[in-house]
């Protein structure tokens, strides 16, 4: 980076199960809660704010321009501007990226960005076809009109499309994002068993690190009491008893008869909001506030859609030519676990004297990608991805975890549906 851009805070909401706890918090209730305590907790002049940029994948449609709308509920004065991005699974990692590189083009000081997601809250969605007949109806000025309009409805105009499953397939390879696992599972020779025992350990990790988690989670109180509970303080997705034999009696989901990925080694579908606070050292000399570390260099990169899981080799790669930083001078690493089979892939992928050959064009191996630092407090698997706040808590909980162990640098990375992949390298000091 030709100058320093520290993150200086960050908070994010508990991370709900889709259809369960905050299944009726809309995504500008989880991004506003979120942000307003960021703003709070740090106590920054938010007129100061250069704009806010927020990560989404799945935008309300009552709330185009989410992140605007966020920033005016959260009580951003309305002369700061704010936009909403869009990578897939790399929109909080774009929001960070974006507001970088214009720090670094003199476009601000002070900026906060993030994520959120309700994935739950995801519409169905009518055809084309029954949509114009809907159209033809409303229009229609008489009964007789409207008796005709109504005499060309079939059954199947009825039937929703499922806006969650559409956005979860690729219209490019024509796969889904769990076949894309099953790909890269097969290429690997990656079998079930491996991907049960990770699963198993991102449940096992996520439930040690509850207490750790909850440094960066700002409690949500809920519009509408579920069960009795009025408020969500911690993620719900870690199970305490996850074991194989409960793992291994799941079916495959997405390839039936010879598959090898189920939804218990896969991500789970999740709701949930994340802020940060970025500045530039000019800034964050006159605010006297301590930064949580600074981004050192970020690169995304693209590849073959049908093995989008792979992306992270591809990026993290494309950043080591451009900052010079290798796995090796990494002391924490988070991948998301968008599955098991993919990070697995990618773990296997980066050691691999031919596949780096082959595909990235390079003479050695990117390197190890060591179990013992890898997502230490879990990941997507047990703590869910949702899809538009992953890369931004990713960053926050790896600078944690660089404080927690007095580390000073942190390699976050994930795939990225539609094949691409980012990577972002952090530094405590």
């Amino acid at each position: 980076m030709k100058e320093p851009i520290y993150i200086v805070d960050g908070v994010r909401t508990p991370f709900a199960k889709a259809g369960t706890v905050l299944a009726d918090s809309e995504a500008v209730d989880l991004g506003k809660t979120a942000l307003r305590l960021l703003v709070a907790r740090t106590g920054i002049d938010a007129s100061q704010i250069e704009e806010v940029i927020i990560g989404c994948v799945s935008q309300p449609a009552d709330s185009a321009n989410v992140g605007r709308v966020i920033a005016l509920r959260a009580g951003i004065p309305d002369s700061v501007p704010a936009i909403t991005v869009h990578r897939n699974c790399a929109s909080g990692f774009e929001a960070v990226t974006q507001a970088a590189e214009k720090m670094l083009a003199g476009r601000g000081d002070i900026f906060v960005v993030g994520g959120v997601e309700s994935m739950s809250q995801i519409p169905l969605l009518y055809s084309h076809e029954a949509a114009k007949k809907f159209g033809a109806f409303a229009r229609a000025k008489n009964l007789s009109q409207k008796l005709g309009v109504l005499s060309s409805f079939r059954p199947t105009d009825f039937q929703p499309r499922i806006g969650l499953q559409l956005g979860l397939s690729d219209p490019v390879c024509g796969c889904n994002m769990g076949q894309t696992a099953e790909t890269v599972g097969r290429e690997f020779n990656i079998t079930r068993e491996e991907q049960d025992a990770f699963a198993m350990r991102s449940h096992h990790k996520a439930v040690a690190a509850r207490e750790k988690l909850k440094q960066e989670i700002t409690p949500v109180y809920l519009s509408r009491a579920k069960g009795g509970q009025t408020f969500m303080d911690q993620d719900n997705g870690p199970r305490e008893n996850q074991t194989m034999e409960a793992l291994a009696k799941l079916k495959p989901v997405f390839e039936p008869e010879t598959g090898t990925v189920t939804a218990g080694n896969s991500s789970q579908i999740t709701d949930g909001a994340a802020a940060l606070l970025l500045m530039t050292e000019r800034a964050l000399k006159e605010s006297g506030l301590s930064p949580l570390g600074r981004l050192e260099g970020y690169a995304y990169a693209g590849l073959d859609p049908s093995r989008m899981g792979l992306g992270p080799v591809y990026a993290i790669h494309r950043a080591e030519q451009r900052t010079g930083l290798s796995l090796k001078d990494a002391e924490i690493i988070e991948i998301n676990e968008a599955f098991a089979a993919q990070v697995i892939a990618c773990q296997k992928a980066a050691k691999s004297e031919v596949y780096c050959r082959e595909h990235l064009r390079r003479e050695t191996p990117l390197g190890e990608i060591p179990d013992e630092i890898l997502n230490v407090n879990g990941g997507g698997i047990a703590l869910g991805h949702p899809v538009g706040v992953t890369g931004s808590r990713l960053v926050l909980t790896a600078l944690k975890e660089l404080h927690r162990r007095n580390a000073s640098r942190a390699l976050v990375s994930l795939c990225v549906g539609g094949g691409q992949g980012g990577a972002l390298w952090l530094n405590r000091n």
